[in-house]
């Protein structure tokens, strides 16, 4: 059994994020299978995300973007398969020549079989990571996983135990979306759109929240929320905090897993969804 840390985070990431739009960093402590939330931080740019990914530790931390891309796209490019290698040839890449590339791999390939997927989309039911619109996560990516090593934070699913030595800062993959959907099926919680911001949404999101609470999911652990905090998720219509609350909950039951819960043998140059 992993020993958790004394502070457990989860972010909801932005690769271009703004007041409007923040990253949100929930923070929570476990006591048992009772997870309890500590606060949210909110951060307007990268740079200050980056200033606080740089200060002591110790934590855990689910985080939702991806960290890694498909083998069968990085072979078919003839990048690095090396996983630190690629991920230095794919930051120094323009955006506008990522997508130029993924699109040209795309375009070649029949009709419901255009994107590379890795191991662990099927499971998690994430999107590819590849995919730059609609979620643009290949920009986040692009955007997030250099802050996190420069920062020196370890990545379990992508380094040998060797490299994590004396690292008290360990980041891993996280999706609320695969939570959410265990708890109120494919039912829609959030939208940045103003108009979708509907009853049915909110509705959704108590249950949600509801769920949390109850402990109702298959990772066991009960959400521990005062009545603000309670309210402030169900407020919040795009979703962010309550994101960012889901990965918290997947990055608490990878600390009391295991090997942080990572199934054996996993690919290190796609790496791996928490929980999935």
């Amino acid at each position: 059994m992993t020993t958790a840390p004394a502070t457990l985070i989860g972010v909801d990431f932005s690769s271009a994020p703004s007041r409007a739009k923040p990253i949100v960093l929930a923070s929570g402590s476990l006591h048992g299978r009772v997870l309890r939330l500590d606060g949210v931080q909110r951060f307007a740019t990268l740079a200050a995300f980056a200033d606080w990914l740089r200060q002591p530790g110790p934590w855990l931390g689910g985080f939702d973007l991806p960290f890694g891309l498909p083998r069968e796209l990085v072979q078919h490019l003839g990048w690095p398969t090396d996983w630190a290698a690629c991920m230095d040839h794919y930051a120094a890449q323009p955006r506008p020549a990522l997508r130029d590339t993924f699109a040209a791999f795309c375009d070649a390939r029949p009709a419901g079989q255009k994107f590379a997927h890795r191991a662990c989309d099927g499971p998690a039911g994430s999107s590819p990571s590849m995919k730059w619109v609609n979620p643009p996560v290949a920009w986040m990516l692009h955007a997030g996983l250099p802050l996190l090593r420069a920062a020196g934070v370890g990545l379990p699913a992508h380094q040998p135990p060797a490299e994590l030595q004396g690292t008290d800062r360990l980041a891993l993959e996280a999706y609320p979306g695969l939570l959410a959907r265990e708890l109120i099926g494919a039912r829609s919680y959030k939208s940045d759109t103003a108009a979708k911001q509907t009853p049915d949404r909110l509705i959704a999101r108590k249950d949600l929240l509801e769920a949390l609470e109850q402990g109702r999911s298959r990772l066991g652990l009960r959400l521990k929320l005062s009545a603000a905090q309670r309210d402030a998720l169900a407020d919040d219509a795009r979703g962010d905090t309550l994101d960012a609350a889901l990965c918290l909950v997947q990055a608490a039951w990878a600390a009391t897993r295991p090997g942080w819960g990572l199934p054996p043998g996993i690919d290190p140059l796609e790496g791996w969804i928490v929980s999935a």
